[in-house]
């Protein structure tokens, strides 16, 4: 078993504890982060603060914002600093998802749809987290297409701000969910096998597909299952 443990660590350069603590990190800071989401979520709908801004400014307030932040997590990833502009982003990222809870909440069923879709987004993180301690391949090379498909997905979203069309929108919410599922998956895997050894990265990482996860799924559930007062 020594010997195993070893040969592991040669492999990968980090313990089997390390990669553990940096996985237990990465599970409690994603749970802190949805608290500020919440909140921010809540402010964005209670003041209308997003419903004021056009589909476009919103878009490139929420492209310079989100890229602004991460650059900034970036930097701060190794200091004290890190968490609380982590932080700092989730809840900027609740604000900024008030426009789509907000729509969703004027339906009659409003309430039901976003905790259904939380409800979902909640099971496919455990059925990705589950898969990630049972699948024993490396995936790391799956994480070149995955982000190849991100590029395109932003790139047609951006595109359909302007189209304004519904068919590509709920075909862009399909394919969001499917990507972004497969995105938590290989994150974890990374953090287990030792590839990701910063918490605050690999919580980034997983909290922003769990985000897209549930503004796709509550998109779907609002167009297909939402009755109007």
């Amino acid at each position: 078993m020594n010997q195993s443990l070893q040969t592991i660590d040669q492999v990968y350069g980090t313990s089997v504890a390390q990669r553990n603590r940096v996985l237990r990190n990465t599970y409690a800071l994603l749970a802190l982060s949805m608290i500020p989401t919440v909140l921010g979520a809540w402010l964005g709908v209670a003041s209308g603060i997003a419903s004021m801004m056009t589909p476009g400014v919103g878009a490139i307030v929420f492209l310079a914002g989100a890229f602004g932040f991460m650059f900034a997590i970036e930097k701060t990833k190794n200091s004290s600093a890190g968490v609380p502009v982590l932080l700092a982003f989730t809840f900027f990222m609740g604000l900024m998802l008030a426009r789509l809870i907000g729509t969703v909440l004027g339906l009659a069923n409003g309430a039901s749809l976003v905790m259904t879709a939380f409800a979902g987004t909640g099971a496919i993180f455990l059925g990705m987290a589950s898969l990630s301690t049972i699948i024993k391949r490396d995936l790391t090379s799956m994480g070149k297409f995955l982000f190849i498909g991100m590029i395109m997905l932003l790139v047609a979203g951006i595109a359909n701000i302007f189209i304004q069309s519904s068919a590509l929108m709920i075909t862009l919410s399909v394919i969001s969910i499917g990507i972004f599922s497969a995105f938590i998956l290989h994150d974890l895997k990374r953090v287990q096998d030792g590839y990701e050894t910063n918490y605050i990265t690999a919580t980034l990482g997983v909290y922003l597909s769990i985000y897209n996860v549930f503004q796709s799924l509550l998109a779907l559930l609002g167009i297909f299952g939402g009755r109007d007062e």
